[in-house]
């Protein structure tokens, strides 16, 4: 892979069939609510709204991706995932923040999904 941002929108591929295959519909990618705060994903199941935040890695050296999302991560997540439901005008529909974590140097590549993450 070339770049970061090619290896972030593999690790939301992954995530995204992973999440399919769970039975989840992908609403919405990458939705930027300002210049500083991005959803990967928005999805759908059992008239849930789930923001997702993933985190790949394509080896261990940086740890365990889990540590990347740290409080202004989960901040900047919040932030859209409100912007996201008043630009809709959302206001009556069940909703959470999860995680899916991705490692893309397994063979196949692995995906870890955390409900209720933050």
């Amino acid at each position: 892979m070339e770049n970061n941002r090619e290896k972030g929108k593999y690790g939301e591929d992954i995530a995204c069939k992973y999440l399919e295959s769970k039975g989840y519909k992908i609403i919405k990618r990458n939705f930027h609510f300002s210049k500083i705060s991005e959803i990967d994903i928005i999805c759908e199941k059992d008239d849930t709204l789930v923001f997702v935040e993933v985190k790949a890695r394509s080896s261990t050296e940086y740890g365990d991706p889990i540590h990347a999302i740290n409080e202004a991560k989960r901040n900047s997540v919040r932030k859209a995932a409100e912007g996201y439901l008043y630009i809709n005008k959302i206001n009556d529909k069940a909703c959470r923040l999860d995680v899916v974590l991705v490692d893309t140097y397994s063979n196949p590549p692995k995906a870890k999904h955390i409900e209720n993450a933050f």
